[in-house]
């Protein structure tokens, strides 16, 4: 395919693709449908479908449509099966209460606790830990404006000062558990350089790494950014008084303690294997599907011994399967994301971006790539308010654009994944930045201003961890 024409073929697409996203049009689809048709283009320009070992239907026509059951049968059988799994346990840890006992566990302390500011870098890194129980961002927001925002208010904190908070819990966590890491580990471990990689071996060793400090600090910003504004704003500050609300959990103090583990248990399984293998020499391993499942079957036990009924605790255990169902929305849109990359591919755009990263390869310009696409990331996200769409969309590229331009791939994962977290908080049009505006009855634009400052610096924080420590 000549090259003007195959670069004007994926500016209208990607064009088309952002207008769909900024009109909060269904990405799935739209990422499904751009796919089928930059496989029909390439097959009218002579190409063929990008896919290895692709047994096509014999009747060209029906081929891309091949070309989806192919990317569903194979990601269903990888990645697409734990993130199922995760998302079934999690409405099975909603189904029981756990997720609430850990909440209430993790959110009591905070309480005796008087001072405002003091506040502030508290609740932002409690509630990021909080994001490991309840991944989505708006789902947690919404837990917390019930239960923890009418503290902070008692506490002496601006509406904005909370509201901020509460907007940017749910960022760069790092956990073994996210749809996200999960998605980027099961495409690295694909390729040589990372054969075997678990993810839980990418959480901790590479995601961890750049994450932590990242929040850290942000915590710090968020603590004088917040108090700078509340001073700018004092002739206009919000003084009236909100009624707390509780969380309220019936029961025992062991059966307290014991609920508010179980939602975080895969996790501590996950991360006590590791520290076996690097610490202890220990050949055991254990995935994140085998750590699910075994603390489902420890929950449900913990919640047979705690209802003393085997029927009633195992009706419970239903949710687990709808929760399954749930989390099929994720697998939708990682498979749509593949199908627009074949898309893509069999154009001819991937071969012709390999070979223009060839071309810094060696020059010492290595940050460009990861410079570029976190860029990309940022307009995308504050268009759309979405922070992982493109991320999924470019993960089965990631590995191939870093090899051509002889970076590592985690050096371009890393900070793209992260900014696309980060970047959701400072989107107008996100969901969590409009539930929390709408609940504390303020602008979005309001809040924005009060979560920029912190979320940029985290992106520049981290992007210059991540180009130190993996270039």
């Amino acid at each position: 395919m000549d090259p003007i024409l195959m670069y004007a073929i994926v500016v209208v697409a990607f064009a088309v693709v952002i207008f769909m996203l900024i009109k909060k049009m269904d990405i799935k689809i739209t990422l499904f449908l751009m796919g089928i048709v930059l496989m029909y283009v390439a097959m009218a320009t002579g190409g063929s479908i990008a896919i290895d070992d692709f047994a096509g239907t014999g009747l060209p026509v029906l081929d891309p449509l091949m070309a989806i059951v192919t990317n569903f049968k194979s990601t269903i059988a990888s990645s697409g099966f734990i993130i199922l799994i995760l998302g079934g346990y999690s409405a099975y840890m909603s189904a029981i209460g756990a997720n609430d006992a850990t909440v209430y566990a993790l959110t009591r302390p905070i309480r005796k606790i008087k001072s405002p500011y003091v506040l502030v870098p508290v609740v932002f890194l409690l509630g990021n830990v909080l994001s490991l129980v309840v991944p989505s961002a708006s789902n947690l927001a919404i837990i917390l404006l019930a239960t923890l925002y009418p503290v902070l208010r008692k506490a002496g904190m601006s509406p904005l000062t909370a509201g901020a908070i509460i907007a940017t819990t749910a960022t760069i966590m790092p956990t073994p558990l996210g749809s996200d890491n999960v998605a980027i580990a099961e495409e690295l471990a694909k390729y040589p350089e990372y054969a075997g990689l678990t993810v839980t071996e990418y959480v901790l060793q590479y995601h961890a790494m750049v994450s932590i400090p990242t929040l850290l600090i942000m915590a710090v910003v968020h603590f004088f950014w917040q108090r700078f504004c509340d001073s700018r704003d004092a002739a206009h500050g919000d003084v009236e008084k909100a009624e707390e609300k509780d969380l309220v959990i019936e029961g025992s103090a062991l059966h307290k303690v014991i609920y508010a583990i179980l939602p975080l248990l895969p996790i501590f399984l996950l991360i006590a294997v590791y520290l076996m293998q690097v610490l202890g020499g220990s050949t055991f391993s254990l995935s994140v599907e085998v750590a699910t499942l075994f603390s489902l079957v420890v929950a449900i036990l913990c919640d047979i011994v705690h209802r003393r009924s085997g029927k009633e605790a195992l009706e419970k255990s239903e949710s687990f399967f709808k929760g399954m169902g749930g989390a099929m929305p994720v697998v939708g849109l990682l498979v749509a994301a593949q199908v627009f990359v074949v898309g893509l591919n069999s154009i001819g755009l991937i071969d012709s971006l390999e070979t223009a990263m060839v071309s810094i390869n060696g020059t010492g310009m290595g940050f460009v790539l990861p410079l570029i696409l976190v860029g990309l990331t940022a307009l995308i996200v504050l268009l759309s308010g979405s922070g992982t769409a493109l991320f999924f969309a470019l993960v089965p590229l990631i590995p191939a654009l870093a090899t051509a331009a002889g970076i590592s791939a985690v050096s371009i994962s890393v900070p793209m994944g992260l900014a696309g977290n980060l970047f959701r908080a400072v989107s107008p049009v996100s969901a969590v930045v409009m539930i929390v505006s709408g609940t504390i009855e303020k602008s979005p634009i309001q809040i924005v201003r009060r979560t920029a400052i912190p979320m940029i610096s985290g992106v520049v924080i981290m992007f210059v961890l991540s180009v130190v420590m993996f270039l």
